[in-house]
């Protein structure tokens, strides 16, 4: 039964709708652009607005992975912290979106099913607490709040293209 099948309340429902609605306002960011302004840097930074969904949707899918596995399955694939944040050769705005859509899906499927309150250590890594753990409940809560964060960093990047501006 997929997510669209069940009926989710509670909780789990609202964390749902907040992430939906900051993906949706990441989405809406990079509405209407084409793949070459979605690839520029507008800023200093090196970011750019695919590589934003890129990172996003990495970001989010790794994060499940945790949820679902622990550290080892987050850290079962390497990362490419210079690339996730770029458009690559051949890379589209298109397939970004649908590789985000894809993980958007899973994702859903997950929060309507796992135990929220399941936990698992943190991998090792400087910007975590040595020993902790983290429920899938703040997962969820990570992950809407790295969408959220980037969904303003994308807004600033696409008002350097053009002007838009899509949560001001």
């Amino acid at each position: 039964m997929t997510i669209s099948e069940q009926v989710v309340t509670g909780e789990r429902a609202d964390l749902l709708q907040a992430l939906r609605r900051h993906r949706g306002f990441l989405r809406q960011t990079v509405d209407g652009i084409t793949d070459a302004q979605a690839a520029s840097r507008t800023t200093v930074s090196e970011l750019c607005l695919g590589g934003l969904i890129k990172h996003v949707a990495l970001t989010e899918e790794r994060w499940m992975r945790f949820a679902v596995g622990g550290a080892d399955a987050m850290q079962s694939e390497p990362i490419d912290w210079v690339g996730q944040f770029q458009m690559g050769e051949g890379e589209t705005l298109a397939g970004l979106l649908a590789e985000y859509d894809r993980v958007a899906s899973g994702t859903d499927e997950l929060v309507a099913t796992l135990d929220l309150d399941s936990a698992h250590p943190l991998p090792v890594a400087p910007w975590f607490e040595p020993g902790a753990s983290w429920s899938v409940r703040r997962v969820l809560l990570h992950v809407i709040a790295e969408t959220s964060q980037h969904a303003g960093h994308a807004d600033i990047l696409r008002e350097a293209i053009d002007g838009a501006k899509t949560m001001g």
